[in-house]
């Protein structure tokens, strides 16, 4: 009895509501769309290049992965102190640094040596330094008081499991058809995820004031995306 009670009360203090404003909506229905597009071959990048490229090997995959993510590491907090001036400066990073990086795969498709794999992960992991960094400064801009927590978990549960999924569908895909295919799957869902966000250009534009400088920064830790 004093259990159910206390449960009770529990589910009371607690609250449910998980209603998300339209900014925060189509930011995490934008970053569920565009890494379950790279989740189709994020798990399988290392089987292309050891098959399909010149001079493919476990120590070209490792440096492919420590380029990309170097390079993204390094740019990260230039760029969000860059974001953090003003909404329509963090929206064009997102933006753009998005578009790019969802052209990419495509660039996959024509690489033939180690070199063009180190350029594109070069490239990628710049590109996508610039879009985390405006990223995060326009969704911690508009999180809901006293849902904090649950956004961020919410958008965490967004690209954990989209590109889960994915991967088990990027095996089947690239094993029955090919990496080609694969590879413009990827560059196609990844520019849907681009043009979710021009749904919210005016929202975010119209507050286009200063952004506080410690939010990018603040939630950087807690939102590290890898391809």
């Amino acid at each position: 009895m004093i259990i159910i009670l206390a449960m009770k009360k529990i589910k009371k203090s607690i609250n449910f509501q998980f209603t998300l404003n339209k900014v925060i909506k189509y930011l995490v229905l934008s970053d569920l769309v565009f890494y379950t597009g790279w989740g189709l071959i994020s798990p399988l990048f290392a089987i292309f290049v050891l098959e399909s490229i010149i001079g493919g090997s476990a120590f070209a995959v490792g440096m492919a992965a420590g380029i990309n993510l170097i390079i993204r590491s390094l740019l990260r907090v230039p760029f969000g102190i860059y974001a953090d001036k003003n909404q329509k400066i963090a929206y064009h990073l997102m933006l753009w640094g998005l578009f790019i990086s969802a052209f990419i795969p495509i660039g996959y498709i024509f690489a033939n040596s180690v070199w063009d794999i180190y350029i594109l992960q070069a490239i990628l992991g710049a590109v996508l330094a610039m879009s985390t960094a405006g990223w995060t400064a326009i969704y911690s801009r508009h999180l809901d008081k006293k849902k904090e927590s649950t956004e961020w978990g919410i958008d965490a549960v967004a690209v954990g499991i989209g590109p889960g999924i994915a991967g088990m569908v990027g095996g089947t895909l690239i094993t029955y058809f090919s990496f080609n295919l694969a590879f413009t799957l990827v560059a196609i869902i990844g520019l849907i995820g681009v043009a979710l966000l021009l749904f919210i250009k005016k929202d975010i534009l119209k507050k286009n004031n200063l952004i506080p400088s410690f939010n990018a920064l603040r939630y950087y830790k807690n939102h590290t995306k890898h391809i």
